[in-house]
């Protein structure tokens, strides 16, 4: 028992090392590329300026101005340091807080060299990463709600995509209140599927999310070309207002970032309040988790598992058909085929990178919101990145998320596993 008590501490060890070194290389590369790339190619002289006054503020804030080659200097010597500083002793318990760090330099010096001689609205920048991770925090939390139960949901996008669709339908043929239902509905609906085959039929989750997702990118499509390209009074249902908050909107530079949207922003950072309560400080949080965790023990304990399962996957289904809605209520106004274009997969990975938390899923959702919000701010400024790149970037950030570079998070210890009543 010794021995092998010692031999699992000794593969700890190494890992922990190899993480260490690994996560050393890749600050000195980031530090590397923003010296190289980055601080070499600008102009001598050159300076960055940056916008610090929101579309629609009130109060005018003065640019941030600086030389553009001297803050990229600072920034690579700093990820240097730090570089160095991991390699030779590490950070311990710290080193995803100093990867943030260096990621936030990385991503500062890249504006900051893309907007290199001329300017870029720092606050518009910030306001539209907001509004593109509200898909994204939505999927994260669906994801989240799924499996906290213990049930794995890669559906989320084929839920997203139909409630976008229903939404825009109901939406043009009602109001677009009861098109937001219709949308909710829908999400919930088809979870209520993905729930009977994952729990009553045990299922493989991973086959039933994956038939759902072919099954609504399939029937969305078909729709989309029969009838409502053909019958235009049908896909146009409008969006929901932006909706100013009364005082709140006036602070300078944060007040139009975070107080003037539509009712999708403001929902979105309510659940994010509610879940984070309701699942860490709460008894039906304590009943999801344990059902997540360890289903055999909560059952001991009189915990109905299948009915807890069934209502957090259907619950998960129409947050994604929220979600989905906000393709079309909150952003263009009429559906088009495969809109949603992977971002609840990509919200699955921002669940992940949360470590299944409902703040940390949308601190993750910022960061591929940001990624996401690239291609269109750079290509104004004329960066010379191919557009084709600019695209990939929420995908790239997914999958090196994925890889594993920030470390393994804390899934649900029976995430996935079908439960068998004795």
């Amino acid at each position: 028992m010794t021995a092998k008590v010692e031999t699992l501490q000794s593969q700890t060890d190494y890992k922990s090392h190899t993480r260490q070194r690994i996560m050393g290389v890749i600050f000195l590369a980031l530090a590397g590329i923003i010296w190289i790339y980055f601080a070499n190619d600008v102009e001598p002289g050159a300076i960055t300026k940056f916008g610090l006054t929101p579309g629609g503020s009130k109060v005018l804030l003065p640019d941030w101005t600086f030389q553009s080659a001297y803050a990229l200097n600072i920034l690579a010597t700093i990820s240097a340091a730090l570089g160095a500083y991991q390699l030779a002793r590490g950070f311990g318990q710290r080193t995803n807080l100093v990867l943030g760090l260096v990621a936030a330099m990385f991503i500062f010096g890249f504006l900051s060299w893309a907007a290199s001689g001329g300017s870029l609205n720092m606050a518009g920048l910030l306001r539209t990463t907001l509004v593109r991770a509200v898909p994204i925090t939505l999927g994260a939390l669906s994801g989240l709600l799924c499996e906290r139960a213990g049930v794995v949901n890669i559906a989320i996008e084929g839920m997203m995509l139909t409630g976008a669709m229903v939404g825009a339908i109901v939406g043009s043929l009602t109001n677009i209140w009861i098109g937001l239902v219709g949308a909710v509905l829908a999400g919930g609906l088809l979870a209520a599927v993905h729930a009977v085959l994952s729990i009553k039929y045990k299922t493989d989750q991973i086959i039933s999310g994956t038939v759902i997702n072919i099954f609504a990118t399939g029937m969305t499509s078909f729709i989309s070309a029969k009838f409502l390209q053909n019958h235009p009074e049908l896909n146009s249902s409008g969006i929901f207002p932006p909706v100013q908050i009364p005082g709140l909107v006036d602070i300078p530079f944060f007040g139009p970032i975070l107080f003037n949207h539509n009712i999708f922003v403001y929902s979105t950072l309510i659940f994010l309040v509610v879940l984070q309560f309701g699942l860490f400080h709460t008894r039906w949080g304590l009943r999801v988790r344990s059902v997540g965790e360890h289903p055999k023990a909560a059952d001991t304990l009189g915990i109905n598992v299948f009915r807890t399962r069934y209502i957090s996957v259907i619950m998960g289904g129409m947050m994604a058909g929220f979600g989905g809605a906000y393709f079309t209520l909150g952003s263009v106004g009429r559906f088009d085929e495969v809109m949603t274009a992977g971002r609840g997969f990509i919200g699955l990975a921002a669940m992940i990178f949360g470590n299944w938390k409902p703040i940390g899923s949308f601190g993750a959702g910022l960061l591929f919101g940001f990624a996401d919000m690239l291609a269109s701010k750079l290509a104004i400024l004329g960066v010379p990145i191919p557009s084709e790149f600019l695209l990939m970037a929420p995908y790239l950030a997914t999958m090196i998320v994925l890889a594993g570079v920030v470390g393994r998070g804390q899934m649900p210890a029976a995430d996935g596993t079908p439960y068998e009543k004795e």
